[in-house]
């Protein structure tokens, strides 16, 4: 089963140009997480995230309380992750994720994994560190993106926030 996991990291972002070595090392102590539809792996606000995931079958939505209401962001699927966030920033998780196919399973990636492969590799983990920001970074470009087109769409450019030139 590692075999499929190792190849299945090895096609994310986040875990790529990480070695096999280094990616047995993270799979030995994660743990497989399933959810049926609906049920979530954390909430939005939880304190104390230390686990990144990823989606090993089915899918999971990301959604975000506002105004009241419960709002879709997006969906990902099968080696797509989510949760890295709080690996980085150490504070409350910042949306939902919730399983919406029954038997949905994530790979858990805990901070004793991460430990575990600092104190094997430095130089792994410093990549697989890197990689992680680099998503988050590919993330904040898209949102960036999105606000900017919400923003001249409605006209709202106003103030220093406006047309340029």
């Amino acid at each position: 089963m590692n075999a499929a996991r190792v190849q299945l990291l090895q096609g994310m972002p986040i875990f790529g140009a990480l070695r096999e070595d280094a990616l047995d090392c993270l799979l030995y102590s994660a743990a497989s997480v399933v959810r049926q539809a609906g049920e979530c792996y954390f909430r939005e606000g939880d304190q104390h995230g230390q686990s990144v995931y990823v989606v090993e079958r089915g899918g999971v939505r990301v959604h975000k309380r506002w105004q009241g209401g419960e709002w879709a962001l997006k969906e990902l699927g099968v080696g797509d992750c989510f949760g890295e966030m709080a690996l980085l920033d150490l504070e409350p998780r910042s949306a939902s994720v919730c399983a919406v196919t029954d038997d949905t399973c994530a790979i858990e990636f805990g901070a004793d994994a991460l430990h575990r492969l600092f104190s094997q590799d430095p130089e792994q983990f410093a990549l697989l560190q890197m990689n992680i920001a680099r998503e988050v970074c590919r993330r904040l470009r898209v949102a960036d993106e999105m606000l900017l087109r919400v923003r001249v769409g409605k006209g709202r450019g106003g103030g220093e926030l406006g047309r340029v030139g």
